[in-house]
């Protein structure tokens, strides 16, 4: 037996401390640390679920927003004429012209003639104003990362390098000298030359040597289906190239659009029409656009329009024929600066080899014959390979389509 006296004096009664009090004190204090550990888990089970309240009504207002966007009645869009006080004059998607209010929220200031405006659809009040949007054709032809292309990547093409720079570069780097001396700057180039001669290859080069905006695009995707769309495309084009301005259109393949007009019955044609209509009187118009300068590629000039070929357009016609013997010498400096070569290769001797060969070919050449040393386990290329991808490249150049698709279907 034992006593215990409290604060106050007295004796407590007496606790018998035994074997079977140690164990249930023991029992109490696991109970409690299982009690607590369960409070704690319900604790924190407690703060994840008032998280996962507070996103859920957030989600739950989101789509409660986008359900009233939903139910909410399209706008009409419509250009802006004119302005009188507090309304204006619009024209409608589809034509119609009325004179409506302006809604008290938009900014007078934007509410200029030929702004898009989103008009509401019961009484055609304008209530926003819309940015000018472009195609997405035209606003993915920016390019943004310059190619990986540099005029020491072109070989044997030192003349038309040196021309392009001149009527390209020189105008943008240094526009104070052409007014210096009077003289305007030349709007465009037209590289003219067999296909794989180096037309693209020269136009990524010059978008990677110059700070302006370069815009490349192909002239079939400004032949469009519908009419005027493709007129309005390339007025958007030069619209996009003027607010970049200093910039540079490339147009690849610009026959497709810019050949010959004549008197032709299909509607397509006339369409194709109507587009080089626009591209004439953009680049050299009542309103031609300055600091923004074209080069277009071509592999059949004799298909141009004399209109797109006079001075004021294309100011200057580059050719870019089938490489001599020193300019393939020069391709191959470059295709195989980065190839491993034997001794018994000799760049003059494939030269010889490979006369009338354009510079696509050429690396052609190149490519076979080291696809041919990896194909043999070799670290280099030698003069067998050189030979093998001559022939092969030469039965490519001689073979006729009929020989070609004899055994296609067999």
């Amino acid at each position: 037996m034992s006593s215990e006296v409290d604060k106050s004096g007295f004796i407590k009664n007496d606790i018998p401390i035994n074997d079977n009090n140690s164990d249930s004190i023991k029992d109490i204090k696991k109970e409690f640390l299982l009690l607590s550990e369960k409070a704690q888990q319900l604790l924190t089970d407690k703060i994840f679920l008032e998280n996962e309240c507070s996103r859920l009504k957030k989600r739950a207002n989101r789509l409660e927003e986008e359900l009233s966007n939903l139910h909410a009645p399209p706008f009409v869009v419509g250009h802006l004429q004119d302005r009188i006080n507090d309304n204006a004059i619009v024209r409608s998607s589809n034509g119609t012209v009325f004179f409506v209010s302006i809604n008290t929220h938009v900014d007078y200031n934007k509410l200029i003639p030929g702004a898009r405006v989103a008009l509401n659809q019961d009484n055609l009040s304008i209530i926003d104003v819309l940015n000018d949007a472009w195609d997405p054709l035209v606003s993915s032809a920016e390019i943004i990362e310059s190619p990986d292309v540099s005029f020491e990547d072109v070989g044997g093409l030192s003349e038309q390098i040196k021309q392009i720079r001149q009527a390209i570069e020189l105008p943008i780097e240094n526009p104070a000298a052409f007014d210096k001396f009077g003289i305007e700057s030349p709007k465009g180039v037209l590289l003219a030359g067999p296909p794989g001669t180096g037309k693209t290859l020269l136009a990524k080069a010059v978008a990677s040597s110059t700070n302006a905006t370069f815009l490349g695009i192909v002239g079939s995707e400004l032949a469009q289906k519908y009419i005027g769309e493709g007129g309005r495309m390339v007025r958007e084009l030069f619209d996009l190239a003027s607010q970049r301005a200093p910039s540079i259109i490339f147009i690849d393949e610009i026959d497709s659009i810019g050949s010959k007009r004549l008197d032709s019955t299909t509607s397509g044609d006339r369409e194709v029409q109507r587009t080089l209509m626009q591209l004439l009187a953009e680049m050299d118009g009542f309103e031609s656009v300055k600091n923004v300068k074209i080069i277009a590629a071509t592999n059949r000039p004799e298909l141009l329009d004399a209109a797109l070929l006079r001075s004021g357009r294309f100011d200057r016609i580059v050719t870019l024929p089938l490489p001599d013997k020193n300019a393939r010498v020069s391709i191959l400096n470059v295709h195989t600066k980065n190839t491993p070569l034997s001794k018994n290769v000799d760049l003059n001797f494939i030269s010889n080899k490979t006369d009338g060969f354009s510079g696509a070919e050429l690396k052609s050449v190149i490519v076979e014959a080291a696809m041919s040393a990896i194909s043999d386990n070799r670290n280099k290329v030698n003069k067998s390979d050189i030979i093998k991808s001559i022939e092969i490249i030469n039965k490519k150049k001689n073979e006729s389509p009929v020989n070609s698709t004899e055994n296609l279907y067999r």
